[in-house]
């Protein structure tokens, strides 16, 4: 655990909102005083004593550099954990703790923020990892993860070849590679859905529909949010049509 133990108020509050912004767990102490037993790393200010834990002196003017070299110290042993995602309607999602996987899940988008959150709850300085593929899913979890460290990832070559006997695992192999490339570190992304794409989805809805009518835009809209799986789409648009037929049509016009 971080123990923050100064008595110089510019360093306290600087290390303390970073501390809390990164959702990292940690104590504080008075300069000099008995440190718990599970100390593991005192910040400081420059030239003040530590009374256990490996110390990291802060500056007040760099806050952020104390807290990462901190967390760097916790690391050196047990190995980040981070969380690699690729986003999907059924997002593949695969826990790193260094370079050993120690979980891997496929679940529903709506299921997945929560469950990324579970996974991370008692570490140190965990990190997400998104894929930028399946733009607008991808984008949710993003916006979702807001009290967690998330970066975007290219991930082009990371859904690996399959042989016999491995279908269906395709989405979680490729979210061990996402974990494992590096990307950039994002706050929010919004994305909404092209032409093209909700194309698409109007496209599958009309192939899989019984009498052969495609969704129309709003439930498409939400079939590429994951606020609906195309089931469920198609199922909502069932009822609509019971009470007007035109929708569907006219909206999927153009799509062939």
């Amino acid at each position: 655990m971080i123990v923050v133990a100064t008595d110089d108020f510019e360093v306290y509050h600087g290390v303390v909102n970073e501390l809390r912004d990164r959702g990292t767990t940690f104590t504080t102490a008075e300069v000099g005083a008995e440190l718990p037993d599970s100390t593991e790393v005192v910040i400081t200010a420059a030239g003040e004593p530590a009374a256990g834990g490996q110390q990291v002196e802060a500056d007040p003017d760099a806050p952020r550099e104390a807290v990462t070299a901190a967390l760097a110290r916790l690391r050196a042993d047990a190995g980040r954990t981070v969380v690699g995602v690729d986003p999907g309607v059924q997002p593949g999602v695969a826990v790193l703790d260094g370079d050993t996987v120690t979980a891997a899940f496929q679940v529903p988008l709506s299921e997945a923020a929560e469950l990324i959150r579970e996974e991370v709850a008692d570490a140190p300085d965990p990190l997400v990892r998104i894929g930028d593929g399946a733009r607008v899913q991808g984008s949710r979890l993003v916006n979702e993860l807001d009290d967690v460290a998330v970066e975007l990832v290219d991930e082009s070559g990371t859904t690996p070849h399959l042989g016999t006997g491995a279908r269906g695992m395709a989405d979680v192999l490729a979210a061990v590679n996402i974990a494992r490339r590096e990307g950039e570190l994002v706050d929010r992304r919004e994305v909404d859905p092209t032409a093209g794409e909700l194309s698409v989805i109007k496209r599958r809805s009309r192939e899989r529909a019984p009498d052969n009518r495609a969704i129309d835009e709003r439930l498409a809209r939400k079939v590429a949010a994951g606020d609906l799986t195309l089931d469920e789409a198609l199922a909502e648009h069932r009822g609509d049509g019971e009470e007007s037929d035109g929708d569907g049509e006219s909206d999927d016009g153009g799509v062939g």
